[in-house]
C-alpha cells in the first residue's frame, strides 16, 4: 500500500491547485476522486477473481484481444514506475524543504541524492518490504493523531485561498478531479502482487487480492477525505514554493514534536514508494529479457543484460536504467512534485482502460449482462478521465511514451517469433521476486547453520 497511501502526500494538493485554490470545491473534488477509485476497484475485484495467480491488466486484454495487445498495459506500467520514482523522490524532498525552508535552493539535488540512496537501497535485494510496511502503517498512524488534532485546532489561513475556482462549481470539480487521480495509481497492484503467495492456493489468493483492493480504498479514502474536511476546516489554501499542503495542516493542527514525526513519516514513506517501483520495474524487464522461462520456453524479447542479476538478485542493469530515467524526469521538473503530478495519472488509467475494457469483452461473451453494464460503466469513467487528463495537452507525452514503449516491446516481440505467454509476464516478474527472496532465506539459513556448525 506505500504506492497509494503516499499518493496523499501530493494529490490532495494538486487537486486544490487545479481548483485554484477555491476550498469550498476541495472536498467534493476528492470525493469523486475516491468514487472513480472506487469503481475501478469493483471491476478488479472481478479481475483477481479471474486471475488469481495475477497478471492484471495485461493477463486480461492479452487473453481478451491476443497476446500483442499486452504490450499496452506493460508499456503503461513501465510509464508509471518510471514517474512513481521521480514524483515519489521530489515530494520526498519537498517534505524535507517545508521542514527546513532554507534548503528549498538545493531542491533538485536532494530529489537527486533521495533518488540515489533509494536505488542504492534496492541494489541490495527485496530485505526491504518489512520496513515498507512498517512506514505505511506508521504513516497511517500518525496522520490520523494529526487528523484528530485538527477537530480542536483553531482554523488559521495559510497560503493561497480564493472563493472561485475561475468556473461554474461544476465545471470546476469535472475539470480538477483528473489532476487528483494521481492518488489512484498503485489501486492496481493487487492483480499483479498476489502472485508472490505462492504458498496459497488459488482461493486464498483471491481472498488476500480483493480483501487489500478494498482495504486500500478504505484506508486511502478516509486519509484522504480526512485531510480535505481538516484543510478545508483550517483554512490551508495552496502552499508557497517551499511548503506542502500537508506540511501546513499538520503545522497548524498539531504540537511540533507531532509535526516533526508527521514529516518524517511523510518523507519515509515516499521513499518506500519509490523503492518498490524500483524493484517492480527492473523486475519487469528481467521478465522480458528472459531467454529461457522457468518452465523452459524462450520468451526473452529485450537485450539479455537487463536480466542479469547480483548476489541479491537484483537485475542491477534494470536499476541502472530507471535510475537514469527517473533522473531525467526529476530534473525536468526541476524536482517539483507538483510538476509531475499532472502527467501521473495517464499511464495508470491507460492500463486501468485496458484491463476494463477486457472484463466488459468476458461479461459479453458469457453472457453476464449484469457484470457487462457494471464493466462499460467503469471503462466509461475511467475513459472520460482519461480524455480529461489529456486535454490539458502537456499529459499527452504520457501517452506517447506508454504506447511508444509498447510498441517497441511488440516489434521485439514479433522479431523474438511471438513467443507465448507475454501477457502473463507482469505475473511471472511478480513470481520470482518471491521466489528470489525465498532463495535468500534459504541461502541465509544454510549460512547460518554452516556458522553454527
Amino acid at each position: 500500500m506505500a504506492d497509494p497511501v503516499s499518493s496523499v502526500a501530493y494529490a490532495v494538493e494538486a487537486g486544490l491547485r487545479a481548483l485554484n485554490g477555491d476550498l469550498a470545491l476541495l472536498v467534493p473534488t476528492m470525493c469523486l476522486v475516491i468514487a472513480v477509485i472506487g469503481l475501478v476497484i469493483v471491476n478488479y475485484h472481478q479481475l483477481v477473481a479471474r486471475y488469481p495467480n495475477g497478471g492484471g491488466a495485461s493477463a486480461a486484454i492479452g487473453e481478451a484481444f491476443g497476446e500483442g495487445w499486452a504490450f499496452i498495459p506493460i508499456g503503461a506500467l513501465i510509464v508509471d514506475f518510471v514517474l512513481t520514482i521521480a514524483i515519489s523522490v521530489s515530494a520526498g524532498a519537498s517534505a524535507v524543504i517545508a521542514y527546513v525552508p532554507v534548503l528549498a535552493v538545493w531542491r533538485i539535488p536532494i530529489a537527486l541524492g533521495l533518488l540515489a540512496f533509494v536505488a542504492v537501497l534496492t541494489w541490495f535485494g527485496h530485505l526491504g518490504r518489512l520496513l515498507f510496511a512498517v512506514l505505511t502503517v506508521a504513516f497511517i498512524v500518525i496522520t490520523v493523531w494529526v487528523l484528530i488534532d485538527g477537530i480542536f485546532a483553531t482554523p488559521q489561513p495559510t497560503g493561497e485561498i480564493t472563493q472561485t475556482a475561475g468556473q461554474p462549481p461544476i465545471v470546476a470539480i469535472v475539470l480538477a478531479f483528473p489532476v487528483a487521480m494521481a492518488l489512484a495509481t498503485g489501486a492496481e497492484a493487487p492483480s499483479s502482487a498476489i502472485a508472490q503467495l505462492g504458498q496459497l492456493d488459488d482461493r486464498d489468493r483471491r481472498r488476500f487480492g480483493r480483501t487489500t483492493l478494498w482495504l486500500t480504498l478504505g484506508i486511502v479514502g478516509a486519509i484522504t477525505i480526512g485531510l480535505a474536511l481538516t484543510a478545508t476546516r483550517l483554512q490551508i489554501g495552496i502552499p508557497a514554493p517551499e511548503d506542502t499542503q500537508i506540511a501546513n495542516l499538520a503545522r497548524v493542527a498539531s504540537s511540533p514534536a507531532v509535526y516533526a514525526a508527521f514529516q518524517l513519516a511523510t518523507a519515509l514513506l515516499l521513499l518506500s514508494a519509490a523503492s518498490s517501483s524500483f524493484q517492480a520495474g527492473p523486475g519487469l524487464l528481467k521478465a522480458l529479457a528472459r531467454s529461457i522461462r522457468h518452465d523452459g520456453r524462450a520468451t526473452g524479447i529485450l537485450p539479455r543484460p537487463l536480466g542479469r542479476v547480483n548476489t541479491h538478485h537484483t537485475p542491477y542493469w534494470g536499476v541502472v536504467v530507471f535510475f537514469l530515467l527517473a533522473s531525467t524526469m526529476t530534473v525536468v521538473a526541476g524536482g517539483n512534485d507538483q510538476e509531475l503530478v499532472l502527467f501521473y495519472a495517464v499511464s495508470v488509467f491507460l492500463s486501468f482502460l485496458a484491463g476494463l475494457t477486457a472484463m466488459a469483452v468476458f461479461a459479453a461473451r458469457e453472457h453476464r449482462p449484469g457484470v457487462l453494464i457494471l464493466n462499460v460503466i467503469g471503462a466509461i469513467a475511467v475513459a472520460f478521465t482519461l480524455v480529461m487528463d489529456l486535454a490539458r495537452i502537456d499529459p499527452i507525452a504520457s501517452l506517447i511514451a506508454a504506447l511508444g514503449i509498447a510498441g517497441i516491446l511488440y516489434l521485439s516481440w514479433v522479431r523474438a517469433g511471438r513467443p507465448a505467454g507475454i501477457r502473463n509476464v507482469a505475473a511471472e516478474a511478480e513470481a520470482e521476486a518471491e521466489a528470489e527472496v525465498d532463495a535468500d532465506t534459504v541461502a541465509d539459513a544454510h549460512t547460518d547453520a554452516g556458522n553454527d556448525s
